[in-house]
């Protein structure tokens, strides 16, 4: 046996013991790209890691596990929807979404790493929901979260609307149109419903977040879901081109902020209804039309 040969076997005689042990020295592990959240160090290259990832995400999604089996679908659980209610959805797990090859009616999510299914393919899904985790993590949408020794001891941090005026010193003015202004939100329609996390509030369509509300001392900021449409005052934000950003500065901003935001979440309902990835990073619809125009050529 050469040098160059990658893979060997040593056996190793234990004579007390009376038996072979079997060693094989394997070829070198891959991993993916650093991607160094929540303890993950690399992104995930097989369906397992996606399991993984979606295990330290899936209450930022508001989703929780009933059950996790060898057949299918991979998974079952429920999803918050707001308001004290919840639905059951059946999850498959793939690495890419294009590995899907089940029956349709029996999965109502899929959790994948890239969603890079497009044109027919992607219509043959239809009506089965594509969650695409590497266009959410280390996102507004699901932020990373500070690691600390084991040995730390952390006191547990109430998300409430006064911790977020605290943190970033709110002046009175912008208090007082934040709170009118969460009040018209949820008059838009009675399923919306907001989540306090530890850098921002959000609001829920119910089934996708569409606002995400950040404060400053002098002003609200106001990251809004467009689908890469042209909602007046909101400004398009580089590198996310599915959202747009919007601020909350004085009453003069008051009326087109809620005008943005309701023409907002009508949008993110469409894309709800249509299985858009609504992801931070994911793909514009621009992005999908190339894509497809790409493999009709090929």
């Amino acid at each position: 046996m050469t040098d160059s040969v990658e893979k060997f076997i040593r056996f190793y005689r234990f004579k007390n013991a009376g038996f072979i042990i079997k060693m094989s020295i394997m070829e070198r592990s891959q991993v993916g790209s650093p991607v160094n959240f929540r303890g993950l160090i690399y992104s995930p290259i097989n369906e397992q890691g996606v399991v993984y990832l979606f295990g330290l995400i899936s209450e930022d999604l508001n989703i929780r596990v009933e059950s996790i089996q060898q057949g299918y679908p991979d998974c079952t659980g429920i999803r918050y929807l707001g308001k004290g209610k919840w639905e059951r959805i059946r999850i498959e797990f793939e690495y890419k979404s294009s590995n899907f090859d089940h029956d349709p009616k029996g999965c109502d999510v899929i959790v994948c790493w890239e969603d890079n299914l497009a044109g027919k393919n992607r219509k043959e899904l239809e009506g089965i929901e594509i969650i695409e985790l590497k266009s959410m993590i280390s996102t507004p949408q699901i932020p990373n979260k500070e690691l600390r020794d084991p040995e730390t001891v952390t006191k547990e941090e109430e998300f409430d609307l006064e911790y977020h005026y605290k943190r970033k010193n709110v002046n009175e003015n912008i208090r007082k149109l934040f709170e009118l202004m969460d009040k018209k939100i949820k008059e838009i329609n009675n399923e919306i419903w907001d989540k306090y996390s530890k850098t921002a509030i959000t609001y829920y369509c119910p089934e996708k977040m569409f606002v995400f509300a950040k404060f400053r001392k002098s002003k609200t900021v106001l990251h809004i879901f467009t689908n890469q449409q042209n909602i007046p005052d909101v400004k398009n934000m580089e590198g996310h081109e599915n959202w747009g950003e919007i601020k909350l500065e004085s009453e003069k901003d008051f009326d087109k902020v809620i005008n943005a935001i309701k023409s907002s979440y009508e949008i993110m309902k469409k894309a709800v209804k249509e299985n858009i990835n609504t992801g931070w990073y994911a793909l514009t619809p621009k992005d999908h039309i190339e894509d497809e125009e790409e493999l009709e050529e090929a």
